[in-house]
């Protein structure tokens, strides 16, 4: 085409591309303009020339990246097409551009610099080396023109590095091809780098360093200006050589960073020290120390513990820390703590294996330094070195050094200032505050961060007492004491508690909380450590009587000081005549109170703050603790225990409902010590009349059997007009709390001895099962079923509160009495819990808040007490009449209009215990019947809530936005994912047994989205049916009901689910029923399932693998018997007939030496990747083909020689990028 075609085209691009680039342009003429620069790149005959023209040095910045970007385009997507010719003028001229087509280095724009080194790269990646051996000749010639060229030759090299290493974004032979080149070259290019990095930073330093040295010239001003360009020049190429060499340490062979003496290494010790080039080389260093690999290849690590390499660090450390605050420094200050750190891991790694290291003999300066880092004021740094320290004192050589061992007690000392919480970014009370916020967004941000930093220094100052445990003792000891004796500093901000009293944050209170977690960690240690002549008993108890005698009125003290009481309990089981001393003390704070008057004043009281609260319900923590862990202690004093309870008791307004069942679980657990069934029956008996008499009186089996009666009685159908002051039905609504607490408590704590002998003298064994296992019965029984019909009275009345019916007769306070509480919807939404200012203020709840804590409160319970039944009562709970029918017709009543929030816990807590402790016996009576109809309802509940989202989101209207708005939406798809997840969960542990698998971890069902997935897919080679399975599936309704909730649940959109449901439900279940005669229909469906599931959820790496697996193990196991499966193969979009006949024939037909069972899956994979969705980010991705090369190294693997290289077609490929 003819030059004025040329010039016109790229008048023409050039107006467009500033219609584009304009802020003024309309979005009508932006569009026409991006059409119209589209459609050049796609079908112009002309890019080239255009695009050369465009990237001309006259052009403007913006016009010249279009014209790199056109060449790039051809590059990437012409280049197959494209004549021999051409592609030798482009490259030329691109290589040209690079020779003298670009600005000078300081002048140039970086997005020009980028889009011409990747223009160059995607030659190389489809070119280099079998068409273009003298590629990195030409890339040396060109730098050594200037600085210019070297920065881009750099680019290069760094972009080569990581398309092809990093990032392998090519084919795999293609990649091979050059990552083989690449490392047979590896020597030249890092000589090459680091002859770039020397050169460059020697000029640099000679400039910057003597600037004045040159003889006075006549404009010593001009001559300055130069030099100083010059040296930026030069410092930029340092920083080019960094970043690239950066590329490369990670993945070349070790012998190359190490090699000549470590001469990398001590280069970039030097360079910690300038300015300039320190945070380059600090990653380049990084990255060097945290090589993983053989040991012996990292033995010349080690030279980095030499006198030189350690000066080089500490002052760079020093230097840049008295530089005060400025980004630039920290960031260095962060990559330096960071070397040292994998340094202290390579040490460790290093010492006591068989490289023969000895401990270095700086290693005394090492942990000098790194103790600086942890006591820096900056809590990241402090946090960044707890790992190390913590494999420092684990190390079997390490931990008996005396250096490390003398460094213990500094360690603590730091630690004790480093738990104080202290540097939240919003405050100025500490030089950490300054830190923070650079480090944290928010005060919520720190705060996580500093909880999840104390709990692992908690474990690296447990590991430091392993070995000097008398010190942390003694610490804690003098903190203790020091703490109790010093007058409280509530600071600027009063707490709304009262006058004088902590905030939390108060400098007393963070001091008093510090120091609390420190003795706490310290003193379990030594009792773990010591042997138990050893323990310092006296020092102990001195300490806990002056604990005892410590009086404070502030809660947030008080509740330190609990703490404090439960870490120096141990020393009781010494002494134990200081028990009545340390049991008066937890009573004491039961009922603490800020006013003393609301003891007695109860009608209308201002309600506790949290921080009271906290500390009521920490004391009754405490004292369950203690009978748990300290039963036979408190055992003699258990008169005394249960007189205090009962005092506590009879005032109906002293405690809360959940203090006097905690109270009450305490003693069923010092009476589980009796060991004799008939005693601790009768006590339970007396224990539990109150609430019998309560509970089984005509007017609450009244109100617990009819909803009308129980909405009037708890008073949730009346209009308040105070909502806060005014609520007449509290004491109705605490006294069913009451009673349901201590049901709970009591069939949650009472057992037999866990010792067969002592249970069989006690009266609590009755018999032995067949297969010769104990059966035992619970003291609490009697008690328990006594109360169990009026139970699923309540529960049944509590579900029937869901008809609309209901709803309606709520009151116009109460009308969201059953709705979510709001930390639920947060904690389910994933919203931050605001700051601790809460523990402040005092909850003052509307009457309707307590109205839905109560309704929630009282639902989650219930379905507690029937989830510990099994566990508690076992054969006496299973054989209760009827007990399937009883439940279904309670429990599992209403279910269509229970929300899914209060199906979640009932499936958890209720469903999944009392399935999983049933004895086999009882499979077919009771489990089954329940079972059954249950899995049924909640497929077809889960299939219409995923209908309605997934026609949600393809009808993308507004219309009802005002309703429904998004918040809403989100938390009720939310919902649904958890109550699948939950539903899935069911049905695994009741089908499949997983070796090693503990079914009670529940935290992995809340798990979010972004959970990491796994990409192991192989299901367990023992996943098998358990016997609960078996019964289940031999039975029609239920098998039916499982299997296709399983295969269903493989296209809805969660992707956790849908990979748990892949590889540990589906093909177990399957296999089951494969001996029986399936329907053809039946077959086709389970596989396009499967392959539905792979519509849906293929773009995940984990969800792809696992369900790719699943779908060859189907289509293997079934297509000999069902051609069906075929014709349902031969619809998948793209699919190779030809591909897929072979693949049939050898399935059929196998041959006696099987294919390997990866190239069979592989093949199958091909086969249907027609049905796997792409990640939307590739959906619409323009595909690059890249073509390979002839083989490589088929005759000779030494050096590229020219003749394999040789003719191919009669072309000589060879002369094709001749310079």
């Amino acid at each position: 085409m003819s030059a004025e075609q040329v010039s016109s085209l790229c008048e023409q691009l050039v107006k467009a591309v500033t219609v584009i680039m304009d802020p003024a342009s309309t979005q009508r003429y932006r569009l026409e303009a991006l059409k119209f620069c589209e459609e050049f790149k796609e079908k112009c005959p002309i890019c080239v020339p255009c695009g050369l023209k465009l990237a001309e040095k006259t052009q403007t910045a913006i016009v010249r990246h279009f014209g790199l970007q056109i060449l790039e385009h051809v590059v990437k997507f012409r280049w197959n097409n494209m004549p021999r010719l051409e592609k030798v003028y482009l490259k030329n001229n691109v290589m040209g551009l690079i020779s003298n087509g670009t600005q000078s280095i300081l002048e140039e724009e970086s997005h020009i610099k980028g889009v011409l080194s990747r223009i160059v790269v995607e030659m190389i990646k489809r070119e280099w080396p079998q068409h273009w051996p003298d590629m990195l000749k030409e890339l040396d010639t060109l730098s050594k023109q200037g600085e210019t060229q070297t920065e881009l030759v750099m680019f290069i090299l760094l972009r080569l590095a990581e398309d092809v290493v990093t990032f392998q974004t090519l084919p795999t032979q293609r990649r091979r091809d050059i990552q083989q080149t690449l490392t047979q070259n590896m020597e030249k290019i890092f000589s090459f780098l680091l002859t770039t990095l020397q050169h460059n930073v020697n000029k640099y330093r000679r400039m910057v360093g003597a600037p004045q040295e040159q003889e006075a010239l006549t404009t010593p001003q001009k001559t300055d200006l130069a030099q100083e360009t010059k040296a930026q020049a030069n410092c930029r190429v340092g920083i080019a050589a960094l970043n690239t060499l950066a590329g490369y340490i990670d993945w070349v062979a070790l012998s190359h960073v190490t090699a000549d003496n470590c001469k990398l290494l001590e280069m970039l010790c030097l360079l910690l020290n300038e300015p300039e080039l320190q945070i380059g080389a600090a990653e380049c260093l990084l990255i060097a120390v945290s090589r993983k690999g053989k040991l012996e290849d990292r033995k010349p690590l080690m030279v980095l513990f030499g006198d030189v390499a350690m000066h080089y660090i500490l002052s760079a450390a020093q230097t840049a820390d008295g530089e005060g605050l400025v980004e630039k420094h920290y960031v260095f200050l962060k990559r330096l703590c960071q070397v040292l750190c994998a340094l202290g891991s390579q040490l460790c790694a290093l010492l006591g294996s068989e490289c023969d290291v000895e401990t270095p003999a700086n290693f005394g300066k090492y942990l000098d330094a790194f103790l600086a880092f942890t006591t820096h004021p900056s809590q990241f740094l402090r946090s960044s070195t707890q790992i190390t320290w913590g494999a420092l004192f684990r190390h079997e050589v390490l931990s008996h050094n005396p250096l490390l061992l003398a460094m213990i007690p500094k360690y603590l000392r730091a630690s004790m200032t480093n738990l104080v919480k202290v540097g939240f970014p919003s405050k100025t009370d500490s030089p950490s505050c300054e830190y923070s916020r650079f480090d944290f967004d928010s005060d919520e941000d720190f705060n996580a961060f500093f909880n999840s930093f104390r709990a692992q220094q908690g474990e690296v100052m447990r590991m430091a007492c392993r070995l000097d445990p008398r010190t942390g003792f003694q610490m804690a000891g003098e903190w203790l004491k020091y703490q109790l004796t010093t007058p409280l500093d509530t600071g600027p901000m009063n707490s709304r508690t009262g006058e004088g009293l902590c905030s939390i944050f108060s400098p007393s209170f963070a001091q008093w909380d510090a120091m609390t977690f420190f003795s706490e960690s310290v003193i379990s240690q030594m009792f773990r450590t010591l042997d138990k002549d050893d323990i310092p008993v006296n020092d102990g108890i001195d300490l806990l009587q002056l604990v005892l005698n410590f009086e404070t009125k502030d809660p947030l003290i008080l509740s330190c000081v609990l703490t404090n009481v439960s870490a120096l309990f141990p020393f009781v089981t010494y002494r134990p005549e200081y028990l009545p001393q340390v049991l008066s003390k937890l009573f004491a704070s039961v009922t603490f109170e800020v006013i003393e008057e609301s003891k007695f004043v109860m009608s209308v009281q201002a309600p506790r703050t949290r921080a009271v609260k906290n500390v009521r319900r920490h004391a009754c923590s405490s004292i369950i603790k203690m009978c748990r862990d300290y039963p036979q202690l408190v055992l003699p004093n258990f008169e005394m225990l249960y007189n205090h309870v009962k005092q506590l008791l009879s005032n109906e307004l002293l405690l809360t409902q959940m203090e006097k069942c905690a109270l009450m679980e305490a003693l069923v657990l010092i009476s589980n010590q009796f060991k004799d069934y008939e005693r601790q029956k009768a006590f339970l008996e007396e224990l539990m009349a109150p609430v019998a008499g309560l509970w089984l009186s005509p007017e609450m089996q009244r109100v617990l059997s009819d909803p009308e009666a129980f909405i009037s009685y708890v008073g949730a159908d009346n209009k308040i007009a105070d909502p806060v002051l005014e609520d007449p039905s509290g004491l109705n609504r605490s006294r069913i709390s009451f009673c349901v607490y201590t049901i709970l408590g009591v069939v949650k704590r009472a057992r037999w001895p866990a010792d067969t002998e002592e249970a069989k003298a006690g009266g609590f064994l009755v018999g032995y099962t067949p297969g010769g296992n104990p059966i035992y019965r619970n003291p609490c029984t009697e008690q328990v079923l006594k109360l169990f019909d009026n139970l699923l009275a309540l529960i049944r009345t509590h579900n029937n509160l869901y008809m609309p019916e209901m709803v309606a007769r709520l009151g116009e306070t109460f009308a969201k009495a059953l709705d979510m509480l709001e930390v639920e919807k947060n904690a389910i939404l994933g919203l931050p819990q605001p700051l601790l200012e809460l523990y402040d203020s005092p909850v003052y709840k509307t009457v309707l808040e307590r109205m839905q804590g109560f309704f929630c409160t009282l639902y989650d319970n219930c379905f507690h007490i029937l989830g510990n039944a099994g566990p508690s009562m076992q054969q006496d709970f299973y054989t209760v009449d009827c007990l399937a029918t009883q439940l279904l017709s309670s429990a599992f009543t209403n279910l269509n209009n229970i929300p899914d929030y209060r199906l979640r816990p009932m499936l958890r807590v209720f469903v999944k215990p009392l399935v999983l402790s049933c004895p086999p016996e009882y499979y077919e009576t009771f489990v089954c019947p329940m079972l059954g109809p249950l899995f049924t309802y909640l497929h077809m509940r889960l299939s219409q809530k995923w209908q309605v989202i997934n026609q949600r989101s393809m009808l993308c209207e507004d219309d009802a936005a005002d309703d429904n708005p998004e918040s809403q939406e989100m938390l009720e798809e939310q919902l649904v994912r958890l109550l699948t997840r939950e539903v899935m969960d069911l049905i695994t542990v009741c089908c499949v047994s997983k070796k090693g698998v503990d079914h009670n971890t529940t935290a992995a069902v809340d798990g979010d989205d972004d959970e990491a997935m796994v990409t192991e897919v192989t299901p367990p080679a023992s996943a098998e049916l358990t016997e609960l399975g078996k019964c289940l599936t031999k039975q029609e309704d239920v098998c039916t009901a499982v299997l296709i909730t399983a295969f269903t649940s493989l296209s809805w959109k969660d992707t956790l689910s849908c990979q748990r449901t892949t590889t540990q439900l589906c093909w177990p279940l399957l296999k089951q029923v494969l001996p029986g005669n399936l329907l053809p229909d039946a077959v086709s469906w389970f596989f396009i399932s499967v392959l539905k599931g792979l519509q849906i959820h293929g773009q995940h790496d984990g969800c792809m693998a696992a369900l790719v697996h699943l779908a060859f193990q189907i289509y293997e196991a079934l297509r000999p018997r069902y051609t069906e499966l075929k014709a349902v193969m031969e619809q998948i979009p793209d699919i190779h007939r030809d591909s897929l006949e072979q693949f049939d024939s050898k399935l059929l037909n196998p041959t006696p030496q099987k294919v390997a069972d990866k190239r069979r899956k592989d093949h199958f994979k091909r086969l249907i990747a027609g049905c796997i969705e792409k990640p939307l980010g590739e959906q619409f991705r323009k595909e690059v083909h890249i073509r390979n090369l002839p083989s490589l190294f088929k005759k000779v693997k030494p050096l590229l020689g020219t003749d394999m290289l040789e003719n191919e077609d009669g072309e000589g490929l060879t002369a094709l990028f001749e310079p």
